[in-house]
């Protein structure tokens, strides 16, 4: 707040009392000085809430705020493996699209795609075994494995089994290729 702004919130006699060379005229432009950080901020607070701009310590906290704090290990520490930041905000921005597709095997392989950078993730489900998913994740997704098993264990459906395994899909009886 300027100091001219906040010589307008003074009584009228304060305001005749506060002249360039006075004690109350540097205390308004101490005043001033106190305000500026914090407006400094405030101008920019649009920032905080777009996953490709706000600073890497705020991530996680808007992934809680899109119904994604459970995949980043929110609220529960720092998880044993992270989610590196570009990741991380790609999630975020896809957190509404993906909370609409939660339960899903469409969903589930999402998540898993965004958090692991690597796309051709297979979810099967079979009628033969019922509530049971097969999470298949190309070799490319290896070292990652730990993340997966956390995101799938947090996403999946809570009365569904899983398993996840590293390579191509199998066909099924119905595929003609």
């Amino acid at each position: 707040m300027r100091r001219s702004a906040i010589e307008r919130l003074l009584p009228a006699a304060y305001q005749q009392a506060a002249g360039t060379s006075t004690v109350l005229a540097a205390l308004l432009e101490v005043m001033e000085g106190m305000h500026e950080p914090g407006e400094r901020w405030l101008t920019d607070v649009p920032r905080l809430f777009a996953p490709y701009r706000t600073p890497d310590r705020f991530l996680r906290f808007l992934a809680g705020w899109v119904a994604m704090g459970q995949v980043t290990g929110g609220g529960g520490g720092e998880p044993e493996e992270q989610i590196p930041v570009g990741r991380l905000r790609n999630l975020v921005a896809e957190g509404a699209r993906l909370g609409q597709w939660r339960g899903t095997a469409e969903g589930l392989r999402a998540v898993v795609e965004i958090v692991t950078g690597v796309a051709g993730v297979v979810v099967e489900e079979s009628p033969e075994r019922p509530f049971h998913v097969v999470v298949r994740v190309p070799p490319a997704a290896r070292s990652q494995l730990a993340l997966v098993q956390r995101v799938v264990e947090v996403e999946r459906p809570a009365a569904v089994t899983y398993e996840v395994v590293v390579g191509k899909p199998t066909k099924s009886k119905g595929d003609r290729k």
